[in-house]
């Protein structure tokens, strides 16, 4: 099992945005699976995701379709180009994010500890 990110962090609508396109990188899904994908990895309530779907299919980055299942319709969400491009960039500010944290993190280590 994949381990939750603290509750302590706050999570702005970029990094929800980046969840979002990265859990749909890896193909299309629908609204259920999607959200169970996303609450494995954050503690978020079933309506958050869906607000945030809603906006990334406004501005290009999804595409949404209906297939029939068991009599009901399941609405699927895709990643357009638009919405890969948007990823690109969100990978490329995380790793560099990222280094910089592991940067200031070795840093740290690195500095003898001050006693009480």
């Amino acid at each position: 099992m994949e381990r939750r990110i603290p509750i302590g962090f706050q999570f702005s609508g970029s990094i929800l945005d980046f969840m979002v396109l990265a859990i749909l990188r890896n193909g299309d899904t629908y609204g259920y699976v999607l959200t169970q994908r996303a609450k494995e990895l954050m503690d978020l309530s079933d309506s958050t995701l869906y607000p945030i779907l809603r906006r990334l299919q406004k501005e290009g980055a999804l595409l949404t379709y209906d297939q029939p299942f068991q009599g009901r319709n399941r609405r699927y969400y895709s990643l357009t180009g638009q919405g890969q491009r948007t990823l690109d960039a969100y990978i490329q500010d995380w790793n560099h994010y990222k280094e910089r944290i592991e940067q200031i993190l070795a840093e740290g280590e690195s500095r003898p500890q001050e006693e009480d």
